[in-house]
């Protein structure tokens, strides 16, 4: 069911009334303990991102506006500005290395993982806005909740042709992530937040041709932004329009052509996303659809003992949207590496890990690379695709030296619900991302027990002054 079948719900007030009225008490424990992974998650890769070459010139970029001191704090940046400039330069941190957590889809015919990356614009935000207004803990956490609710159901109701046809759901969808977080941070009442959605709606943008480019993270931190200002406009008493999300002008219907109004309308909190279909957090910093691929690979190479010298070709075959994510056959540089299915599998072959130093121009450009590359085919699968585009099912067969064929199949890959990482093994990547951008051992053991106990911090002071720096 969809807009043109004018069922008549006024969908943006359901979902502002929800941001209004949800109770931080009626939040499933299971769900507050999974969020605080990607939290976790969250500020490791704004604190690596910081040293990315998209850190030094958002920092350039901030410079350049003589913004002043503010109230929240650029995560390894050494400054506080105001909140919406927070966001961006925090949004484009976490979502620089493309390390962050990948939504999972519901039906069949939507992209497995490729619906948003949600903390991305939904924690920047939530930080940001919480400084501001000198939230708790809780309410911090809350509010990313919500913002990552919003964010995810408004992605799985849209018609996959958003995606298929070149917007990127991050960028579009999670401006309304940071909407609803900084909404309910301003306490609004539904008819602000409303307004806040809709101005949100009209700041929605961002397309996949851009992958593999500064420009990917460079949407996430802009939707957050524009959500915060967003908020920040309708506090003002900014006017908007009340149906953004339904109107035959509007959201769905402008960037999507239509919508599933049984995928949003009744099931915001219900289940809540975290909870079911869930969320991934990455094990590697690549495009999602390359993890299961990875996973299986590593499985392959250890179980078999696999040498790069023992490989004479390998075959990767996946669904038909898969490539039209993974673009970049013959990578020139680290970015395009990351969707690059060829890169992923030669590189696991070659050094049996693929981390952050991994994903560098120097080993991107290195000829044993290139000529692993080159025995490595990614092509459409029958049997994958048969299984779903909601599914990133992934067959690999490896053709051996000595005449052997080695094969195997993933649907799911590490970090997946379906083989979640626990609390420990996330911090276990946060210090290795904090470690990689020179953050000291002291500060984050201190990071990963405030974050562990954040619905009970009074306060995001501390957390707040160990994320300022990295040293």
């Amino acid at each position: 069911m969809n807009q043109n079948a004018k069922v008549d719900v006024e969908l943006t007030r359901y979902v502002a009334d929800f941001i209004v009225n949800a109770r931080a008490d009626d939040l499933p424990s299971d769900v507050i303990e999974i969020g605080k992974k990607s939290i976790l998650d969250g500020f490791g890769l704004a604190v690596s991102g910081s040293v990315a070459k998209s850190g030094e010139l958002v920092r350039r970029h901030l410079s350049d506006l003589s913004l002043g001191e503010g109230p929240a704090t650029v995560i390894g940046g050494g400054r506080r500005v105001a909140p919406r400039f927070a966001a961006f330069a925090n949004g484009v941190g976490i979502h620089a290395d493309d390390y962050d957590d990948t939504q999972l889809a519901v039906a069949k015919d939507r992209v497995y993982g490729l619906l948003t990356h949600p903390t991305a614009p939904a924690l920047p935000a939530a930080f940001a806005v919480s400084e501001m207004t000198m939230a708790s803990g809780r309410n911090f956490m809350f509010a990313y909740h919500l913002g990552v609710e919003v964010e995810c159901k408004i992605a799985e109701a849209i018609n996959p042709r958003h995606y298929q046809t070149g917007f990127h759901a991050t960028a579009t969808c999670g401006t309304y992530a940071a909407a609803a977080a900084a909404s309910r941070l301003l306490g609004f009442d539904a008819g602000t937040t409303l307004r806040a959605l809709s101005v949100a709606g009209s700041q929605s943008a961002g397309l996949r041709e851009n992958f593999g480019t500064m420009t990917k993270p460079f949407h996430a931190g802009r939707a957050s932004e524009s959500g915060v200002a967003a908020a920040q406009f309708a506090s003002y008493g900014w006017t908007a329009t009340p149906k953004i999300l339904e109107a035959p002008r509007g959201f769905f219907s402008a960037a999507g052509g239509g919508y599933d109004i049984n995928a949003i309308h009744g099931k915001l909190g219900m289940p809540w996303t975290f909870s079911d279909p869930g969320v991934s957090i990455k094990p590697h910093p690549s495009g999602s659809l390359t993890h299961p691929g990875m996973t299986e690979m590593l499985r392959l190479i250890r179980e078999n003992g696999i040498r790069a010298e023992d490989v004479k070709h390998v075959r990767v075959g996946t669904n038909s949207n898969m490539p039209n994510a993974l673009i970049h056959h013959r990578p020139k540089d680290e970015l395009q590496a990351k969707f690059s299915m060829e890169f992923c599998m030669a590189i696991l072959l070659l050094e049996g890990r693929a981390g952050l130093a991994e994903f560098t121009d120097e080993v991107v450009a290195r000829d044993d690379v290139k000529a692993m590359i080159e025995k490595v085919d990614f092509v459409v699968d029958d049997v994958a695709e048969a299984a779903g585009y909601h599914l990133m099912t992934t067959i690999i067969d490896i053709d051996l030296n000595d005449g052997r064929r080695v094969s195997g199949r993933a649907d799911f890959g590490k970090g997946s619900p379906a083989f979640p990482m626990t609390y420990d093994e996330v911090a276990a990547k946060f210090r290795e991302n904090v470690t990689f951008a020179g953050m000291s051992g002291d500060r984050a053991e201190e990071i990963i027990e405030l974050v562990r106990s954040v619905d009970s911090l009074t306060s995001l002071d501390r957390l707040s002054e160990l994320l300022m720096t990295v040293a």
